[in-house]
C-alpha cells in the first residue's frame, strides 16, 4: 500500500511552478531507487497516460484471486464438494461395493492422489498405527502377529490407475495382471517404514494378498522383495481352493487359520473394507484410503 501511496504521490504532486516529474522506478535486490527526469512538454498528457495505466494494473491485481501453478484445473465449487462428500462416502465404507469413479470426479480423484493430501493421509495413519505399536507389550514366544495387504496397502497400483482415469473406467483384469508381471509396483513410503519398525519390533508380518499363487507369485515376491520388504514370516496368496470366494470369505479363513496355529494378531492393515471384515480381524484394525477401486 505504501508502494501504491508512493507512485500517485511521485505522478500527481510536483513542486509549485516547476514542471511535473515522472519517476522511473528500478527494483534492485536490496533497495528501491529512483531517478527523475524533467519534462516540460507533453506532460500533463504523459501523467494522464501512465496514470490510466496504473489504474488498470492495480484494477486487475485486486480482482485477481490467488492460484498455484501445480493444482489441476479448478471444478465447479458444487461439483467439487459433491466429489469430497463421494470420497469420505467411499472411506467410510458407506458405499460397499461400488464399482467405478464417477466420470466428473476424476480431477478430484487425481488431485487427491497425485496433489500430496493422499500421502499426508497415509502418513497421519501410519503415526497412529506406530504410536498403537509402541503400547504393545510383546509375549516374546514368536507368536505376535501382524498382518499387511499388498495391494496400496504395502505397493501401490496408482501409475496403472493413472492409466485407467483414476479408477474411473471399468476393472480390466488382463491388464491388471500383465501390470503385476511386470513387478513394477513402488513402495508406498509410510507403510515400508512400518513395516521395518514391525520386523525389528518382534512381531511376526504376515502379507496377506488376493493376488493369484499360481500365476502371480513369482512377480509379486520379487517386487516385494526389490522395493525393500524384506524379514517377513509368510506371504499368502489366494489359492485354487479360495477361488471364487469372496474377499471377506478368502481373508477371514486365512486369519482363523494363523489363530489355530496360535498367533495372536495384534493388528490388521488394508486399503479395502474387505480386508477388515470377517472374522478373526485382530485385536485393532486400521484402514488405508483408496478412492480408486472397490474389492468386494
Amino acid at each position: 500500500m505504501l508502494l501504491v501511496h508512493a507512485i500517485f504521490y511521485l505522478l500527481f504532486h510536483h513542486p509549485p511552478n516547476q514542471p511535473p516529474i515522472i519517476s522511473i522506478f528500478v527494483f534492485g535486490p536490496s533497495c528501491l531507487t529512483m531517478e527523475g527526469f524533467m519534462i516540460s512538454e507533453m506532460a500533463k498528457r504523459v501523467r494522464d497516460i501512465l496514470s490510466m495505466f496504473v489504474l488498470a494494473i492495480f484494477s486487475k491485481v485486486i480482482g485477481r484471486k490467488p492460484y498455484s501453478r501445480r493444482s489441476a484445473p479448478a471444478e465447479p465449487e458444487s461439483e467439487a464438494n459433491e466429489c469430497l462428500s463421494w470420497r469420505l462416502a467411499v472411506e467410510a465404507n458407506n458405499m460397499p461395493g461400488w464399482s467405478t469413479v464417477p466420470l466428473h470426479c476424476l480431477s478430484h480423484v487425481e488431485t487427491y492422489m497425485m496433489g500430496g493430501q493422499y500421502e499426508q493421509d497415509v502418513n497421519y495413519i501410519v503415526e497412529q498405527i506406530e504410536n498403537y505399536v509402541s503400547q504393545v507389550v510383546l509375549k516374546g514366544d514368536g507368536c505376535d502377529a501382524w498382518i499387511l495387504d499388498i495391494d496400496d496397502t504395502c505397493i501401490s497400483n496408482l501409475f496403472y490407475y493413472k492409466d485407467k482415469n483414476y479408477g474411473c473406467d471399468p476393472f480390466d483384469p488382463g491388464g491388471f495382471v500383465a501390470w503385476v508381471m511386470k513387478g513394477e509396483c513402488p513402495a508406498i513410503p509410510a507403510v515400508l517404514g512400518l513395516f521395518t519398525k514391525l520386523v525389528e519390533g518382534g512381531f511376526k508380518v504376515f502379507l496377506l494378498t488376493g493376488r493369484d499363487q499360481q500365476t502371480l507369485a513369482p512377480a509379486t515376491i520379487a517386487n516385494l522383495h526389490n522395493q525393500g520388504f524384506i524379514g517377513y514370516h509368510r506371504v499368502i496368496f489366494r489359492n485354487q481352493s479360495f477361488k471364487g470366494k469372496s474377499a471377506v470369505v478368502f481373508k477371514s479363513e486365512v486369519r482363523k487359520q494363523l489363530v489355530e496355529e496360535g498367533y495372536r494378531i495384534w493388528g490388521n492393515v488394508g486399503d479395502q473394507w474387505t480386508d477388515l471384515q470377517g472374522e478373526c480381524l485382530g485385536n485393532r484394525t486400521f484402514k488405508i484410503p483408496n478412492p480408486m477401486y472397490c474389492v468386494p
